[in-house]
């Protein structure tokens, strides 16, 4: 599961997946590590790993992790083939959501390919292009559904229907996650991989001045976002990259105080995206490791075994259950099976974002 950064070019992009591979900018000793030049594995800043490791002191600790792509900078014309055009889309497609950064700033130093600071014209040129190839992609998928309708079975006929009519949906410049759906339609657009299909992240990149005191580019963002159903992150990447510079934790949480932050934009950035991969976490501690595994919601807990090997999956009996609050308030395993707080699920239990959780299982 991967969430891929895109925008214009000189609009912080790279600035900021620097500042997401440092992993100073994230806490202590949060590792991460580069799989390619452009894709990075970054660690989900999360404060209940510090908890667990002050009670349960174990030999290490490992956070969850979520992938990051940055995306070759577009221009228009990309649906074409323009300038890097076709990596770029073909990146995006890799990915399952977008983090979309957009420049709130001015600065005579930092040259904009359009010429003048407008993030709301910003993110409609990259929209324009995203629209233009998925009105390619929904053409072909138009034609091939149209021969399928000749059977005269209903679903046939319906595919045919949903594909035509976001067709022009998009055609009209709207988003195709903007398209309303139920579960038969939601299904057909998903097998169709459309790149405005993909939730979005929006990133307002700023100067220091508006970290502190907003600007208008902000309100306008946040009210497009509203009316998309989208979420904003307001941050500096320059503050974030002077962040990285500093050696010791304490440096940064002095610098932090100074601009009047609790933490910095890329801690937020990252759940934020977690979140919008609609991931979460549950937790195994032993003096071993305490641990943070990645889930996707919903995920029962056979799946979220297999997590941790396929043969807990293949071979699962039942799974221990602890909750977060109840650890911490009660201090240890043992104490909280005193209390009568330890439940025992089967395979249907769906997990719960910071269960604490052991499994048996025979193979």
């Amino acid at each position: 599961m991967k969430c891929g950064i895109v925008g214009l070019p000189n609009v912080g992009k790279s600035t900021l997946f620097n500042c997401l591979s440092n992993a100073k900018a994230q806490s202590a000793n949060y590792p991460f590590c580069t799989i390619e030049p452009n894709l990075g594995t970054v660690s989900v800043p999360d404060e209940r790993l510090f908890v667990l490791e002050k009670l349960v002191n174990p030999e290490r600790v490992l956070p969850a992790v979520v992938e990051i792509v940055d995306i070759a900078g577009l221009v228009k014309g990309a649906s074409k083939g323009e300038g890097l055009g076709n990596k770029f889309l073909a990146n995006i497609r890799e990915c399952e959501a977008i983090i979309h950064v957009l420049r709130c700033f001015e600065d005579g130093n930092i040259v904009h390919v359009e010429g003048t600071v407008d993030p709301l014209r910003d993110k409609e040129i990259i929209d324009i292009e995203l629209q233009l190839k998925d009105i390619e992609t929904l053409a072909k998928a138009v034609e091939k559904a149209k021969k399928f309708i000749k059977s005269g079975k209903k679903d046939d006929v319906m595919t045919y229907e949903t594909l035509l009519n976001l067709q022009k949906f998009v055609e009209e410049g709207k988003n195709a996650r903007e398209f309303p759906t139920d579960d038969f339609s939601s299904t057909i657009i998903a097998d169709v991989q459309l790149l405005t299909n993909k939730p979005v992240l929006y990133v307002c990149n700023v100067d220091e001045n508006s970290i502190k005191n907003g600007n208008d580019w902000i309100a306008k963002i946040e009210e497009m976002a509203a009316n998309e159903g989208a979420e904003v992150v307001v941050l500096a990447a320059q503050i974030e990259a002077d962040i990285n510079e500093l050696e010791t934790f304490e440096e940064r949480e002095m610098f932090l105080d100074e601009l009047g932050l609790t933490e910095p934009g890329v801690n937020r950035l990252i759940r934020k995206a977690y979140d919008l991969l609609k991931l979460q976490t549950y937790f195994t501690a032993g003096v071993k490791e305490v641990r943070a595994w990645t889930i996707g919601k919903g995920w029962t807990a056979p799946q979220a075994a297999g997590v941790i090997h396929t043969d807990f999956e293949k071979g699962f009996i039942r799974a221990e259950v602890i909750k977060y609050e109840d650890f911490v308030k009660f201090g240890s395993e043992a104490k909280v099976k005193e209390a009568g707080k330890l439940s025992v699920e089967g395979k249907e239990y769906i997990v719960q974002d910071g269960d604490m959780m052991n499994f048996r299982f025979n193979v």
